[in-house]
């Protein structure tokens, strides 16, 4: 399967919609903040928690004025697309495969990656950032 590129969309925020978006997330924080869907005035569906999230961390980037990217990414990545989302060349992606640290599968002479082994590598790297860089400021404040 060949790499399906989309286009982005991006959504510009207004003084307006940013305040909209503080009221609603003023609305939803707390234990019973929840999306749910209404139609004609009568609660249809919740949202579910997961997808709630997500929409909350839109809400909070038009909160704070700045710009959302929607995009879309497919099931299966190429070594270039997942390599780019990784921030790394292609050719340490392909030792990252070639070690097993990353997992892939053929087609054909191609390697693909399943994106959300990819995304999943990418949490990996930065709970492991997260770890070193706490472990710096640990040693810094030793140092005081």
């Amino acid at each position: 399967m060949a790499s399906a590129k989309t286009t982005p969309s991006r959504l510009l925020t207004s003084a307006h919609e940013s305040r909209l978006a503080q009221e609603a997330l003023e609305d939803l924080r707390g234990p019973s903040g929840a999306f749910a869907i209404e139609r004609a005035g009568e609660r249809a569906a919740v949202i579910p928690a997961e997808l709630g999230r997500v929409l909350q961390q839109v809400l909070d980037v038009m909160a704070r004025g700045g710009t959302v990217t929607i995009g879309a990414v497919p099931e299966e990545l190429t070594t270039s697309t997942a390599a780019g989302m990784l921030g790394i060349s292609r050719p340490t992606l392909m030792k990252l495969i070639a070690s097993g640290e990353l997992p892939s599968h053929r087609v054909g002479s191609h390697h693909r990656l399943k994106a959300d082994d990819v995304f999943a590598a990418l949490r990996a790297r930065r709970a492991r950032e997260r770890a070193a860089f706490a472990e710096l400021m640990d040693l810094e404040d030793d140092e005081d």
